[in-house]
């Protein structure tokens, strides 16, 4: 990983372009570094990182009429196109920046709003519901837990236990995973759970005792054994130049989360936890990070 120089990116109709105040850091970029999707679609490099950033608007296209230069939003570039973890970045769905959120907040929040609404509104989870969030304390999960309480759904999350207290002031019920979880689960909820949000990956067996019907799983990490396990696996990544996909086709992107997102943080009902902020220059700490299993929440990156 190297920053360089790239051309500077023109708003295209319906977009806007921002300066760059700060952008997330993507778990998927780390895994086409790593070649963990090699055999899953086809990468050309360069390859440019990140997809959700936050800034200032300094062009605006033709079709847009409700944003104009100089104001602050957050929002993502497209799955395909990326490169939010720069300069200047091209804003395809955005939403105005809440001010009660800091720069590294909204710059690390487009991409955790859009995949938690994504699925739990596949999950159709509302209002009576128990959700189960497995992996909560990362930077979907600490979202999910939110957005599924605004709701009025009840919490479950899953984390380590020095993490609780954590969870608990984000709204959920707070338990440890592995070994025992369908007992512990059960325990919380002698009713049932209605939905599981796996962000984590790696449990699908004890999820969908959970949950009772592997219908009601929706993982975002277990890429390798969802099919076998007739889970969904979402993702908004579309298909490559040769057709293949990540798993299943790309699900519709939440983008409509966006603006919900800001009205939710503007009533002190959505924060953004950040695990680590860096420079772009220092990428490969943020990695590190990101692959220590302990990252609490959102990384992400800050322009100068």
């Amino acid at each position: 990983m190297e920053v360089g120089e790239a051309p500077e990116p023109q708003a295209g109709p319906g977009t806007v372009r921002i300066a760059v105040r700060a952008s997330g850091f993507t778990p998927a970029d780390a895994y086409v570094r790593s070649g963990r999707l090699k055999d899953m679609m086809a990468i050309g490099f360069p390859y440019r990182t990140g997809f959700d950033a936050a800034g200032v608007v300094d062009q605006v296209a033709e079709g847009v009429t409700d944003t104009a230069v100089g104001d602050e939003v957050f929002g993502m570039t497209t799955t395909r196109a990326r490169g939010a973890n720069s300069d200047s970045a091209v804003l395809t769905s955005w939403a105005r920046k809440p001010a009660a959120w800091s720069w590294p907040e909204a710059g690390g929040a487009a991409g955790s709003v859009e995949t938690s609404t994504r699925v739990l509104d596949r999950l159709r989870v509302g209002a009576s519901d128990t959700v189960l969030v497995q992996g909560a304390a990362g930077a979907v999960g600490t979202v999910a837990v939110q957005l599924a309480a605004a709701r009025g759904a009840r919490v479950i999350g899953t984390a380590s236990e020095h993490n609780h207290d954590f969870l608990r002031s984000m709204g959920a019920t707070p338990t440890t995973y592995g070994e025992g979880i369908v007992e512990r689960v059960r325990a919380l909820a002698p009713d049932g759970v209605d939905a599981v949000f796996d962000c984590a990956g790696g449990s699908l067996p004890d999820l969908i005792t959970i949950a009772g019907d592997a219908t009601r799983v929706v993982t975002i990490a277990d890429f390798m054994n969802a099919a076998a396990y007739n889970v969904h696996l979402s993702h908004g990544a579309p298909a490559d130049e040769e057709g293949k996909t990540i798993g299943p086709a790309a699900d519709p992107l939440a983008v409509h989360g966006l603006a919900l997102a800001a009205e939710l943080a503007d009533r002190g009902k959505l924060r953004i936890p950040i695990a680590g902020a860096f420079l772009l220059e220092d990428a490969s700490a943020a990695h590190e990070l990101s692959e220590s299993g302990h990252a609490r929440g959102k990384i992400v990156f800050l322009n100068e």
